[in-house]
């Protein structure tokens, strides 16, 4: 395996993105103004104590490491496809805590969501009654009848604005998408761009073509020249997949694909001494349990860790673990899923 200089599944978080090799021609970008990386700390939903947790925790296999390297090289999208419970989620977060890439920005996909839903939003409505405070309050500065004053870039058009360092965008359950949703995408994801129609309008009537406009998890505003957002650095975007359809060629050669297996024995070990500390005779007794069942359908991960801290916490004897397996442990599907490529 090379040393990739970049991201290396290491615990502790490191300025390893200044590394980064300049992008291929094809996929060089040069938004404008620059924006400084946000904090940590921005966004209080991504620093949730569960999944900065998952973030440190995660333990990246060797193939995990030199794939997220080849979609950060390459500037493109990573789609994650594997069986629930096996860190599709947990990789955006773990990510971005090591190489400091700042809040994860998420975009949990529905059968209802379109392009449209993860670039902006806007409200007409909320505007019109804004004028209309107006026409009743002359010269109230709380109206904001301005088109900026009622929308918000959404988390993929948060993710492409012209930041300094990559964002870290994660595009959760893509396969539960619209049948036109992948290739919806195909332009933007290429382009590393896109415009707000509202805003290029509105432009026409201000002497310099900015607004400044909320962003995805925040308060904070920043400016949209003319209409129109271009990525300075492509973003860190994990799109995760169960597996549960098939997607166009066009998408699939746009993204650099990785398939996360079922853990083995000594995988397993990793996760749970990261998790819940070192595995003793009891969580050893369940990882064996775990594994001998996984031949005869499909399980997750955290049903195994929620058995291991739930036998350690209410004093379970060997007795009942075979019992306490069956129960929480029960299986997802008939059959597992395949793990090879």
């Amino acid at each position: 395996m090379p040393l990739w200089p970049v991201y290396t599944g290491a615990p502790a978080p490191h300025d390893g993105i200044t590394k980064l090799p300049p992008p291929p021609p094809w996929r060089a970008f040069d938004g404008r103004p620059v924006l400084d990386p946000p904090h940590d700390d921005g966004d209080a939903a991504t620093a949730s104590p569960d999944r900065a947790h998952r973030a440190a925790t995660y333990q990246a296999t060797e193939h995990t490491v030199q794939l997220v390297n080849a979609a950060l090289y390459l500037r493109r999208p990573l789609l994650v496809t594997g069986p629930p419970g096996t860190g599709k989620s947990s990789l955006a977060y773990a990510v971005a805590r090591e190489l400091r890439l700042g809040p994860v920005l998420r975009w949990n996909i529905t059968s209802r969501s379109t392009l449209h839903d993860g670039l902006y939003t806007y409200d007409p409505l909320s505007r019109l009654y804004a004028a209309r405070h107006t026409a009743e309050r002359p010269g109230d500065p709380a109206a904001g009848t301005g088109i900026e004053n009622h929308l918000r870039l959404g988390p993929l058009g948060t993710a492409l604005l012209p930041y300094a360092r990559p964002r870290a965008l994660l595009i959760d359950e893509i396969d539960k998408s619209d049948l036109d949703l992948p290739n919806d995408l195909l332009h933007v994801l290429e382009e590393g761009q896109y415009e707000i129609p509202e805003l290029v309008r509105a432009s026409r009537d201000t002497p310099d073509g900015r607004a400044e406009v909320l962003i995805d998890g925040t308060d904070q505003r920043v400016p949209v020249e003319r209409g129109r957002v271009r990525c300075n650095s492509f973003p860190f975007i994990v799109l995760t997949s169960n597996g549960e359809r098939e997607f166009p060629p066009a998408f699939l050669r746009r993204c650099v694909s990785l398939r996360l297996r079922q853990p083995d024995d000594e995988q397993l070990s990793e996760i749970v001494r990261a998790h819940l500390g070192e595995p003793d005779g009891l969580a050893q007794r369940l990882i064996d349990r775990f594994l001998s069942r996984m031949g005869s359908g499909e399980l997750a991960t955290d049903q195994l860790l929620n058995a291991i801290y739930l036998a350690r916490s209410s004093g379970l004897g060997t007795d009942s673990l075979d019992e306490l397996a069956q129960q929480l442990m029960p299986y997802l599907g008939r059959s597992p899923q395949p793990d090879a490529f």
